[in-house]
């Protein structure tokens, strides 16, 4: 343990799979807590077979969900297996699964069966949709939800297709929520002489949620919003722009900006008198009208000129970096973000730093990616199984 983490000493056992259980396990993990990752002997979690390998049984997926865990392999399929499992939950302060439904309580692994036992457990469902709903048991993938609550309809530019988040948005937002929820859980026990809780989130509630202020704005005007691409609804100009070598973001975000935009950036300050574009509200009913003139004007200029000209204008503005070329910059470098380890097989990594930074530290990783397995022995010992039973159950195919 590390006394300086905020959760050191915590327990948690990660039944889940895939992404957005995970993500919860692994932000419990970053702030501290000893974090078990239970997987199938053979297979592991599914991730582990997903994208870039990296090492025999891991991938740059697996990796990016599963720092600071340590992994246990165990056949839930087997009594035995559902038995070391209940023993594990038993001895930890928060159990987060993703199982289908009705799958966690045939092993004997659900919430009332663990709380009868431990009332204090604090356990976290996660599942695709409402699960006291019409829906509960139809399992929930992130793509399918993201068309179903009309997140795709927000991205793209104006009359393209509905369009996908790059990432699976939807489960990252719900391992978040749920983490959020799970400290909740944690801290009302605190209060209500040990008591824990059952904490369930669904990636639909998590996919309608992430609509916000466009959701916001579709019940006010019972019709879709419409689709800007990479600028703002209301603020212009607001968005990407091509340099002549390159792309930039450019935010002039109220009018005395805009003043010092087309004064001091592109040298042509008639633009800010004329009443079309002298307010933010003009310039966005007169957007087609005035981002042709300043997109040529960018065109004619270079980045790195234009990002100074942007800076000493008081603008907020920066440069689009592809994903490889983010990670390895200069900031991020200085930050800390990104740091080189050695999974347990030998295999040199990148892994993603946690970004929680406490009295201006940023969090460690203690555990690098696990590979499969690789804390089997170590987990089952404290639960007092010795090597000769190890063996037996390796024999068996429980672990």
């Amino acid at each position: 343990m590390n006394p300086s983490l905020p959760l050191s000493g915590l327990r948690v056992l990660d039944l889940s799979r895939v992404l957005a259980g995970p993500l919860a396990a692994q932000v419990l993990g970053d702030l501290g807590a000893d974090v078990v990752k239970v997987e199938h002997p053979a297979r592991g979690d599914d991730t582990r077979d997903w994208g870039v390998r990296t090492g025999a049984h891991n991938s740059a997926y697996f990796n990016s969900m599963n720092r600071n865990k340590r992994s246990v392999t165990l056949d839930l399929q087997q009594p035995e297996g559902q038995r070391l499992a209940r023993e594990l939950a038993l001895q930890s302060d928060v159990v987060i699964q993703n199982f289908k439904f009705g799958g966690i309580a045939k092993m004997g692994l659900d919430y009332d069966t663990l709380a009868a036992e431990r009332p204090g457990i604090v356990y976290c469902s996660i599942t695709g949709y409402d699960p006291t709903g019409p829906e509960a048991a139809r399992p929930g993938y992130d793509l399918v939800v993201q068309g179903e609550t009309g997140l795709m309809g927000l991205n793209g530019e104006e009359g393209q297709a509905p369009l996908k988040f790059g990432v699976a948005m939807v489960d990252l937002f719900t391992g978040m929520s749920a983490g959020q929820a799970i400290l909740a859980a944690l801290w009302a026990r605190e209060r209500n002489g040990g008591r824990g809780r059952h904490v369930q989130l669904a990636l639909h509630d998590c996919g309608v949620m992430l609509s916000v202020y466009y959701g916001m704005e579709a019940l006010i005007q019972q019709a879709d919003p419409p689709k800007y691409g990479n600028a703002h609804p209301s603020i212009v100009p607001y968005g990407v722009f091509d340099a002549a070598d390159g792309p930039l973001v450019i935010t002039v975000g109220n009018n005395a900006q805009f003043v010092r935009f087309c004064q001091g950036v592109i040298g042509r300050p008639e633009l800010a008198d004329d009443p079309r574009y002298a307010t933010n509200t003009a310039r966005a009913v007169h957007r087609h009208e005035l981002l042709p003139i300043i997109k040529a004007e960018l065109a004619r200029r270079p980045r790195a000129e234009l990002l100074d000209a942007l800076v000493r204008a008081g603008i907020p503005c920066g440069e689009v970096l592809g994903v490889l070329d983010a990670l390895t910059s200069p900031r991020t470098q200085a930050a800390g973000g990104v740091q080189q380890a050695t999974l347990a097989d030998g295999t040199p990594v990148p892994v993603q730093a946690p970004p929680y930074r406490f009295e201006g530290a940023r969090l460690p990783i203690r555990h690098v990616p696990p590979t499969l397995g690789q804390h089997t022995a170590e987990v089952l010992g404290e639960l007092g199984v010795d090597a000769a039973r190890l063996d037996a159950l390796r024999q068996g195919g429980v672990v």
